[in-house]
């Protein structure tokens, strides 16, 4: 996971209020513009449970691809893969109806497919 004070992320830290937190730590709440709308941004860096996690959530929609990947590319490197859960129904949690989350175990990559289950890479056809 990138730092906390990499340009263009702590000027949108929230320093108020319930989920405050100081400049420069690695957790924290963060108001977060991308084109016309304002994500809210929720980050842990995996210090107390092993697991980096970014939920990100709109007022009125979910979170859309583009939008996720914006985050993704904000908080972890360009060639570090991170995942979307969907875990068993009974271990479902919903604190926000539009709230989506990414999340990467310390010091282990995640097991993904084969490019090629996916879809074609341009210029492998």
């Amino acid at each position: 996971m990138k730092t906390m004070t990499h340009a263009g992320v702590e000027e949108y830290r929230i320093r108020t209020g319930p989920y405050k937190s100081d400049p420069g730590y690695s957790c924290g709440l963060f108001k977060i513009p991308y084109k016309s709308r304002t994500m809210t941004v929720l980050v842990s860096d995996g210090t107390v449970d092993g697991w980096e996690h970014v939920s990100v959530s709109l007022e009125n929609r979910n979170p859309n691809w583009e939008e996720m990947c914006f985050i993704k590319d904000l908080f972890w490197y360009a060639e570090e893969a991170v995942v979307q859960y969907h875990p068993p129904k009974s271990e479902y949690v919903n604190n926000h109806p539009y709230c989506l989350h990414l999340w990467r175990q310390l010091g282990k990559n995640p097991d993904l497919p084969p490019w090629w289950m996916v879809g074609v890479k341009k210029g492998e056809l």
